[in-house]
């Protein structure tokens, strides 16, 4: 059995922040990634996705993103970061070792790999939000002609070109996807929406719009919604007329309530006003080759693109362990251990107002303190690779 001071599961921006951290400490924690490479979700991405916060407000601890990956680093960019991290902070990844269950032992915890048993007496969880594509049980969609893919297997529009696409789910990955294939050649664009969200600019006059979500995070719900919803109302406006009503609520008011985040303009609105892009209601069901909308519209796109989310799907993981709340997510995250599991962490699961990546970075410290102790915690000197690092950092980098 291989015995470890720490064991992260997962080498995404949450494990190998939670590496690093605790690396930190003194601690020598080996990294389990069930893919191949770092970072496997976000090189699944789509082509041209970028981050929706500005570099400065993305790095994770202990390595600054550099200058040159600009100001909204892509997401090739992104991934060949996590790459120099791995390489700055010299952390023990070990890749192609998938995970199957997590189990408590007399000397902390035992983890089960395809590979064999490691013990540890902390274990931290980041196998990431956005783990398993989720596809709702729409009826009749076995019965449907057309093409049926989650947003998950969307790459760009060229597959799509000449074809009629409706993209199901109005948050930004669905608003994102549904820009691209009107800009990328699609005869036709439909987005359905059932509830209808915020919709914000990325930034106002040089202010990126994470900031704003950043400073009124905690303010009284009525003062944030007012400072936030000015800016979205003078640059986006009501966009009524073209089927999307304004919300009813304000933006930090609907994420207390729902924990849904703002739609942030990437070009979607432009894209609606232009009539490139089609609002339309939710899907109700599928009959045939027609899809059945809420009020009983029938429409028969070539294809359905599902931007409908994700699960954590950790319940195969620690399920057993009574940690996680009905819903699968951890119900603690950062330096809390669940009750009655000591030296077990969970990271990277929250979807904060103010930015996911910006809490890891924040709870990955935590975790590092904790862990600790009263000891402090060695902090490693923020500095930005030069372009010979990126091109020597491990794995050899992301063009």
């Amino acid at each position: 059995m291989n015995s470890h001071d720490a064991i992260v599961i997962g080498a995404g921006p949450g494990g190998l922040a939670a590496a690093a951290t605790l690396s930190a400490t003194g601690l020598r924690p080996v990294v389990l990634e069930r893919a191949p490479n770092v970072g496997a979700r976000w090189r699944s991405f789509y082509d041209g996705l970028t981050l929706q916060s500005p570099s400065w407000l993305t790095s994770l601890p202990g390595l600054r993103i550099g200058r040159e990956l600009g100001r909204w680093p892509s997401r090739d960019g992104f991934v060949a970061y996590l790459e120099r991290y791995v390489a700055r902070h010299r952390l023990d990844v070990r890749p192609n070792t998938t995970v199957e269950a997590v189990e408590r032992s007399p000397e902390g915890w035992v983890v089960t790999a395809d590979d064999g048993r490691w013990q540890s007496p902390r274990v931290v969880v980041a196998t990431g939000y956005s783990n398993v594509p989720y596809l709702p049980p729409w009826p009749g969609l076995g019965g449907f002609g057309g093409q049926v893919l989650h947003a998950a297997d969307f790459r760009n529009g060229q597959p799509f070109r000449g074809r009629d696409v409706l993209v199901v789910g109005a948050g930004n990955s669905g608003a994102e996807i549904a820009s691209i294939l009107s800009r990328q050649g699609a005869s036709r664009v439909r987005l359905s929406v059932r509830t209808p969200p915020q919709v914000t600019p990325k930034e106002v006059l040089g202010v990126p719009a994470l900031l704003g979500a950043v400073l009124t995070r905690r303010l009284p719900a009525r003062i944030g919604d007012a400072l936030l919803g000015l800016p979205a109302r003078l640059a986006i406006g009501d966009l009524s007329r073209y089927g999307l009503p304004r919300s009813t609520e304000g933006m930090l008011t609907q994420y207390q309530r729902t924990q849904i985040t703002p739609i942030i303009d990437t070009g979607i609105v432009g894209a609606i006003r232009s009539g490139a892009v089609q609002i339309v209601g939710a899907v109700d069901r599928f009959h045939g080759d027609q899809v059945v909308l809420a009020g009983g519209e029938r429409i028969t796109p070539d294809v359905v693109i599902a931007a409908t989310g994700y699960r954590r799907g950790l319940e195969p993981l620690v399920g057993h362990l009574g940690v996680l709340a009905p819903d699968g997510m951890p119900g603690t995250h950062g330096a809390q251990c669940p009750p009655g599991a000591p030296g077990l962490h969970f990271i990277g699961y929250t979807h904060p107002f103010s930015g996911n990546i910006r809490d890891i970075a924040i709870d990955a410290r935590k975790i590092a303190r904790a862990v600790a102790g009263r000891r402090p915690v060695r902090r490693t000197p923020r500095t930005t690779p030069t372009p010979v690092a990126l091109a020597g950092a491990a794995g050899g980098g992301v063009p």
